[in-house]
């Protein structure tokens, strides 16, 4: 494996952010929608020439759950079961595709994130969405953000997710902690974004969206990005 540089080392540590500011910063967030109709999109062919997207891309969503602690804010994540037949064992947003009788993007991830791990949309408000996320597997992925109310409960479905944790939010908001890595996969020569969070790798899309949660948060977000320095 060759590891890639590490983005904006030596950044100070970003300051920590309130619900109000948290709701401000989304008010003002004007995200890319689709892949054919506007630039500000993000996706594995943007970080990666190698890609080559499949010529019909399948709609789907996730939510990025923000939880307050006395620490600060923290990003829900899920790990997935091992014998999955699609991202077996890989860290995650919890969500899925869009099913016929979703609403919109937004409903299906609160569905699928119930579905998933238990959480009520009851206790998640929602603060807006990411940028469209293409996926070179063949996912337009609608990253979905929200406040997770307490009390609240998770009952995971033991099919889809072996566990939860939470990554503090000041971590993403670190560009120090944003890498680029190049991989030998079985499917080629691949470079993606990776946050390495204590023992815990996380990468490609989910890595991809939390860079721009964090760029959203931090009011750098400059639409899709082609490369990075």
């Amino acid at each position: 494996m060759e590891q890639g540089q590490i983005l904006s080392a030596g950044q100070s540590k970003p300051a920590s952010l309130t619900a109000a500011e948290l709701r401000a910063r989304f008010a003002a967030h004007q995200p890319g929608i689709r892949s054919f109709d506007n630039e500000r999109v993000r996706g594995d062919h943007l970080l990666d020439p190698n890609v080559k997207l499949p010529p019909g891309l399948t709609p789907a969503a996730v939510l990025a759950p923000l939880i307050e602690r006395a620490s600060g804010f923290q990003v829900l994540l899920t790990q997935r079961t091992a014998h999955l037949s699609a991202h077996a064992g890989q860290i995650a947003l919890p969500g899925g595709r869009v099913e016929p009788g979703d609403p919109d993007a937004v409903q299906a991830a609160l569905r699928e994130t119930e579905e998933e791990i238990g959480l009520s949309p009851s206790r998640i408000e929602v603060l807006g969405r990411l940028d469209t996320y293409i996926t070179g597997t063949g996912y337009e992925i609608v990253p979905v953000v929200g406040l997770v109310r307490e009390p609240f409960s998770l009952r995971l479905d033991p099919k889809e997710v072996t566990e939860t944790f939470e990554v503090p939010l000041s971590f993403i908001l670190d560009r120090a902690n944003h890498k680029l890595e190049t991989r030998q996969l079985p499917n080629g020569v691949r470079t993606f974004f990776v946050l390495p969070y204590q023992n815990r790798y996380i990468w490609g899309a989910t890595a991809g969206i939390l860079v721009n949660l964090a760029e959203v948060l931090a009011g750098r977000d400059a639409g899709a990005v082609t490369s990075r320095s």
